[in-house]
C-alpha cells in the first residue's frame, strides 16, 4: 500500500507557490501595534482569529486565515477538534498539507478505520495528503488544533464503507 507520509513529493510546487503568494497578497486587518507591517501582509494573533462551527462537522470549529476553502484558490485554515472526536473514512478532492499546532492527532489510511493502525502525530508534526486518498482521523483525550493548506474548492466525500 502506498504510504502518503513518505510521499513528500506529492506537495506540488505550484501549491506551495500559490499558498505563499496568497499569504503575501491577502488583505487582512493589521493590529495597531503592527503599523510597520508591509501592505497586504496577513498578521493574526490567536485572539484575532474568527472561529465558527465547521459546516462539515459541527463538533469542530474552523478559522479561515487566508482565502476560503469552499472557493477556487489557495486557502489556509485552522481547525479545532474537541477531545475524542473521530471522523470516519473520507476523501478530499484536493492535495492538502497539515501542521499539528497543538495536541496529538491520529490518522490511518484506507476505506475502513482500524484505530490500532492510527499514527500519532504530536504538536509540530507536518504531513501531506494527496487528493482522493481515503483516511480517517481522530483526537483522543485532548483537544487538537490543525492548520490545513490547499487549493480549493475543498470538499469531503464520506465513504459508504465507514464503520
Amino acid at each position: 500500500m502506498h504510504n502518503p507520509i513518505k510521499s513528500v513529493d506529492v506537495m506540488k510546487p505550484a501549491l506551495l507557490a500559490a499558498a505563499v503568494a496568497s499569504l503575501c497578497m491577502a488583505a487582512a486587518s493589521v493590529p495597531a501595534q503592527a503599523q510597520n507591517a508591509p501592505s497586504g501582509a496577513v498578521l493574526l494573533t490567536p485572539d484575532k482569529m474568527a472561529w465558527k462551527p465547521n459546516p462539515r462537522n459541527p463538533s469542530q470549529e474552523v478559522s479561515d486565515l487566508v482565502g476560503d476553502a469552499t472557493k477556487a484558490g489557495p486557502y489556509v485554515q485552522r481547525v479545532k477538534y474537541p477531545p475524542n472526536n473521530k471522523v470516519p473514512p473520507h476523501t478530499h478532492p484536493e492535495d492538502r498539507s497539515y501542521t499539528i499546532v497543538s495536541g496529538t492527532w491520529y490518522i490511518a489510511w484506507g476505506e475502513t478505520c482500524d484505530e490500532a493502525k492510527m499514527i500519532a502525530l504530536p504538536a509540530g508534526s507536518y504531513y501531506t495528503e494527496p487528493a482522493n486518498v481515503a483516511h480517517c482521523v481522530a483526537s483522543r483525550g485532548e483537544p487538537v488544533v490543525l492548520e490545513i493548506r490547499g487549493i480549493g474548492p475543498s470538499g469531503i466525500k464520506r465513504l459508504e464503507a465507514a464503520k
